[in-house]
């Protein structure tokens, strides 16, 4: 028995997805793509091993969703301001969805995905906050989950990319929601994880433009620091960079009343140290692909076994909503310079 899934979106992300899907995922099979870039569909016709294994080139997603026999899943792997509609279109087909992070740029929309999948129970959809399939996170939560570093209170997250030359990133962040709800959305999400869902209390941030001046267009920067204080005492400090010198830079360290947890505070391709007249220095992985390539397969692998034996999820879909409240209440800090509140229910105030 197997998943007959599509993968929808062939840019960078989503034709990593095919690939892991047809190599490591030994119960699912790609049978559709879909992508609106003439470029992507010219480049998946002529790929031999699309075609090798019989896997269907569409350039309209409501046309993969009708002509498509086969299909019993999706992998939204868009721009996230398509995310929630393609998620909502997939579900009234009868098919199960994992979306990538986060489900939406709108709340509004990204909550009717949430009641939808509710509504249709024998559906499995899930958000893609790949991070909580990372073996080093894992074994963070389970040494926090045992006490091992007492209650934990604080959480200091970075999420930094390696400074792009191509204008790939630009392009990208004008249709992702800005640079907390894109770039911070995995770290938000790791502290909910970490600290057992708290309850938002305040969030306010700060950024700067530094090398991509044009982000200014789209009310965005390429630089920016955020706190969030939750009720009960916790914080959180978040910093996100699209402009790093050195490669993707991610960490997470949780500090708790009897010790911390540090996951990734010095990155590393690999074991190997060069020592020369210069000194000693290693690699760190380019980009987040070389950094998650293994926690997105088992996500798929988990995804997959899901819906094969009528699971749960690994994660459920209210846990992105309170994320994508914190990163939009960070975005709209970061463009106010307000502090923005919540109640004890964490809704909004402001």
């Amino acid at each position: 028995m197997v998943l007959n899934i599509a993968v929808v979106g062939l840019g960078r992300m989503g034709k990593r997805h095919v690939h892991t899907l047809l190599y490591r995922v030994p119960r699912a099979k790609v049978v559709a793509v879909c992508t609106t870039e003439p470029h992507e569909i010219d480049w998946a016709n002529s790929n031999a091993e699309y075609k090798e294994f019989g896997i269907s080139v569409f350039d309209d997603y409501d046309k993969m969703l009708e002509q498509e026999p086969r299909l019993q899943a999706v992998w939204v792997s868009t721009s996230t301001d398509v995310h929630a509609i393609q998620s909502l279109k997939a579900i009234a087909k009868g098919l199960h969805v994992l979306c990538e992070k986060p489900i939406s740029t709108d709340l509004a929309e990204a909550q009717s995905v949430v009641d939808t999948a509710k509504a249709n129970p024998h559906l499995k959809v899930m958000a893609g906050f790949s991070r909580r399939f990372d073996a080093s996170y894992r074994d963070a939560a389970e040494k926090i989950q045992r006490g091992a570093i007492g209650k934990p209170f604080l959480v200091r997250s970075n999420t930094c990319d390696l400074k792009d030359e191509t204008g790939f990133f630009v392009r990208y962040a004008a249709r992702n929601g800005g640079i907390f709800v894109d770039c911070a959305i995995h770290d938000i999400d790791l502290t909910l994880w970490y600290m057992d869902n708290p309850i938002p209390k305040a969030a306010w941030a700060a950024g700067t433009l530094q090398h991509h001046p044009e982000l200014a267009q789209s009310g965005d920067v390429d630089n920016a620091v955020g706190t969030v204080e939750f009720w009960g005492g916790k914080i959180a400090y978040f910093y996100c960079s699209r402009t790093q010198a050195h490669g993707h830079d991610v960490l997470t360290e949780v500090t708790g009343t009897d010790g911390k947890v540090m996951v990734n505070v010095i990155p590393r391709s690999n074991n190997v140290v060069l020592a020369d007249k210069l000194g000693m220095r290693h690699e760190v992985q380019p980009e987040y692909w070389q950094r998650f390539e293994h926690a997105f397969a088992l996500e798929a692998n988990e995804f997959t076994d899901a819906v094969l034996n009528d699971k749960p999820v690994p994660l459920n879909l209210e846990t992105g909503m309170t994320v994508m409240k914190i990163g939009q209440a960070l975005q709209r800090a970061l463009l106010t310079g307000d502090v923005v509140k919540f109640n004890e229910q964490g809704e909004r105030l402001n």
